[in-house]
């Protein structure tokens, strides 16, 4: 609501973002965000903004009202569910997914996002993720299975200390009773999990979802067949990737070699 109304004051007063983000230091793509609502006015726009278009109070009013989430838009109602889920089932494919992600791992992780983020919204998204990793200790205990690439556990996300705290924390995890951690190896020859990641959960009411995320957002598929195709091909990922124990050797060797 708040970035609705600063874009019917701009457009009212006849200013572009670009013209808007000049007087408040701030670029076009960063002004389009607030109106869209990905991201929270920081610094002085408020207050410029207020004056330069001459909204008489309205957005500082709006302002103080303003609350906001440190997670994107489109993760939040996601984020809500995972929370309560009794079972989540993980493919990765390019990164270590969020709730095995140390704190050092996720400042790096978060800080490569484009258009770059302030200091204090990458401190809230880390604090916001580890926050997600609660899921771990509550009860009742959660299923928890994680396919994890290769490649994920090998990119030198923050360089060699942090990749080797990571694949540690990782090895202490999936030391949990509910939870399984495998890997898909790079020289499989045969692979159900080409078109992208994915996540599956189950919720306090026993009903299936998935959660589909790509580069500018992220969907629930809730629908059949879609859905049982999903949790088909996650089935068959986990056939075709090394088991639980396997997976941990080949973790620990990872490490070992760092």
């Amino acid at each position: 609501m708040f970035g609705s109304l600063l874009r019917f004051f701009r457009e009212r007063a006849g200013m572009t973002q670009e013209g808007l983000g000049g007087y408040a230091g701030y670029s076009k793509s960063q002004v389009a965000m607030v109106e869209r609502g990905e991201r929270a006015p920081k610094g002085k726009l408020v207050e410029i903004a207020d004056e330069t278009l001459s909204a008489q109070g309205a957005l500082l009013a709006a302002a103080r009202k303003l609350k906001t989430s440190p997670l994107p838009a489109w993760t939040a109602t996601y984020a809500e569910i995972e929370a309560e889920a009794t079972a989540l089932h993980t493919y990765a494919n390019h990164v270590v997914p969020g709730l095995l992600q140390t704190e050092a791992y996720a400042q790096v992780a978060i800080g490569c996002n484009y258009p770059p983020l302030e200091d204090e919204e990458i401190e809230e998204q880390v604090a916001a993720r580890l926050v997600r990793q609660r899921l771990f200790q509550r009860r009742p205990t959660p299923a928890l299975s994680f396919v994890l690439e290769q490649i994920a556990l090998t990119r030198p996300i923050g360089g060699r200390h942090v990749l080797g705290e990571q694949l540690r924390h990782i090895l202490e995890v999936g030391r949990r009773r509910n939870v399984e951690i495998q890997v898909m190896p790079s020289d499989r020859e045969t692979h159900s999990g080409l078109n992208g990641p994915m996540i599956l959960l189950e919720t306090v009411d026993r009903r299936q979802l998935a959660y589909v995320e790509g580069q500018n957002g992220g969907y629930f598929v809730s629908e059949q067949p879609s859905l049982g195709d999903l949790f088909g091909r996650y089935g068959t990922l986990r056939a075709q990737a090394l088991t639980p124990e396997e997976s941990a050797k080949l973790i620990e060797q990872v490490a070992h070699e760092l």
